[in-house]
């Protein structure tokens, strides 16, 4: 196969397999079916992927597709942590009974929009057009929002309403930010079938028009960043997350929320060739430390695990965006944290909605003594929540470390301070929230589940890799990531 078939390829399996599980007649055909599609992806997103290091690009369909090394990173992250949560929802639902039974048309359901929401973060992260981006980015709302109300309940279907308002009301803003990097182009005397590719937008022959661009990140920022889950605008977040079945919450922290910080982040090469790189720098940054504070300032008070979960997603993205804001070093720091961020996460929600059917509730005053009533998720909890506050040797410690050196060469003092103390206020609440559910005394008994070999592929693979990063990062990985941080813009 060509390199650049394989694009279309991903595409084309992923719409088949959605297409697929609304023709099968039995739910564990249809979980299969996700398994075996989300692995067929991954594995021709790595074969992609070792294209791209050798050509420096993958194109196909006259263009109109265009994988670099920025994008091919994030689809590696993006099939990796699907096949994760796919292999868990084979898990959380076989597990599902009484009010919520995984029942025949209930599974179809979820087949055909689980893959479909992981055919529309494909199309954003391999095309060209920022039009095409953006229509990608927007059936990722449609497609996910009808999977937080799976099982229809009050909560559930207003948390889905809340999230489909606010988020296209942020799809609105972005697609206005479209416009304007459509018109400052056009001003600049392009080729209108070529006004939107990402590769003439980025040139730095493009000469775009300096207000135009202004104008056109600002709302960019304030519509994809809604969607990311950027504080102040990231009300939907904690509601969505907490009503969502387990997988999809996993799934939505996991990567969902990474798709609409990769669309910020292919503006921002353009805005820096016009405007210098001060303009898009700044408001990174500023956006990132927001994030950061308001999160932890939430952190402290959650008694809901998963809420707790989302609370730390908005902290995380704010780190990523801040990194994305301080040079060449933060740059780094910041792919390697998403890598670090999307693994760690997507564990942690599979542990707590796992933990959360034995124990009938996601409060964590129930959620106690997790390592005495199940060994295998109890461990996955403790690990994952370790890894998620920054301790040693988890991978998040050195990306994290990677971002403090980062703040110090940009001499970035305020930004420093801030970090530190918001972070600060998050291990000290996360570490106490952790030990209460991990080694407190159960508040009921709860009956020992048995260790099956889906949840021991769910959770022994993730906790090695983060374990593992956090203490090598191989040299190959090293030259892939710094590739794609030469992509935006900074080179190292």
């Amino acid at each position: 196969m060509q390199t650049g078939y394989s694009i279309i390829a991903m595409l084309a399996l992923a719409v088949l397999g959605a297409v697929t599980c609304l023709l099968l007649s039995r739910p564990r055909q249809i979980l299969g079916t996700t398994v075996i599609v989300s692995a067929l992806v991954l594995g021709l997103a790595a074969y992609l992927w070792i294209g791209v290091l050798g050509a420096g690009f993958v194109t196909a369909a006259e263009e109109w597709f265009y994988v670099d090394a920025f994008s091919a990173f994030h689809l590696i992250v993006l099939t990796l942590v699907f096949l994760l949560c796919s292999v868990f929802a084979w898990v959380y639902f076989s597990n599902e009974a009484g009010e919520h039974p995984f029942s025949r048309p209930v599974a179809r359901r979820f087949g055909a929009l689980w893959l479909g929401s992981l055919a529309a973060m494909t199309l954003v992260l391999v095309s060209n057009n920022i039009g095409i981006m953006w229509v990608g980015m927007e059936a990722t709302t449609l497609l996910s929002a009808f999977l937080i109300s799976l099982y229809p309940t009050r909560l559930s279907l207003e948390a889905m309403w809340k999230y489909l308002l606010i988020c296209s009301v942020g799809i609105a803003f972005a697609f206005i930010g479209t416009i304007f990097a459509a018109a400052a182009i056009q001003s600049a005397g392009g080729v209108q079938a070529e006004a939107l590719f990402w590769t003439r937008l980025a040139s730095p022959d493009a000469h775009l028009d300096p207000t135009l661009m202004k104008f056109s990140f600002l709302f960019v920022l304030v519509g994809y960043g809604t969607k990311a889950g950027l504080a102040p605008i990231h009300s939907w977040l904690p509601d969505a997350h907490s009503q969502a079945p387990a997988p999809v919450s996993a799934m939505f922290s996991g990567f969902l929320l990474n798709t609409a910080l990769y669309c910020i982040m292919r503006f921002v090469p353009p805005v820096r060739n016009t405007l210098g790189a001060g303009f898009a720098d700044g408001l990174l940054v500023f956006f990132g430390a927001l994030s950061i504070v308001v999160a932890a300032g939430f952190i402290v008070f959650q008694r809901d695990a998963k809420r707790f979960l989302a609370y730390s997603s908005v902290e995380h993205i704010g780190i990523i965006t801040l990194g994305f804001g301080l040079g060449p070093l933060g740059t780094f720091a910041a792919l390697f944290h998403m890598f670090n961020h999307s693994l760690s996460k997507s564990l942690a929600f599979c542990a707590v909605g796992r933990l959360g059917q034995q124990y009938g509730s996601h409060d964590m005053g129930i959620l106690s003594g997790a390592l005495r009533s199940d060994r295998l998720w109890g461990l996955a909890l403790l690990g994952s929540i370790l890894s998620l506050i920054g301790a040693a040797p988890f991978a998040i410690f050195m990306s994290e470390y990677q971002l403090l050196r980062a703040a110090v060469s940009d001499g970035a003092w305020v930004v420093l301070a801030v970090f530190l103390i918001a972070g600060s206020v998050v291990f000290v609440s996360a570490l106490g929230h952790l030990i209460g559910m991990a080694f407190g005394d159960p508040k009921s008994p709860v009956a020992p589940s048995r260790i099956r070999l889906p949840a021991v592929v769910v959770v022994v693979p993730a906790l090695a890799l983060l374990l593992f990063l956090g203490l090598w990062l191989p040299p190959w990985l090293l030259d892939a990531i710094g590739r794609a941080v030469a992509v935006v813009g900074v080179h190292t």
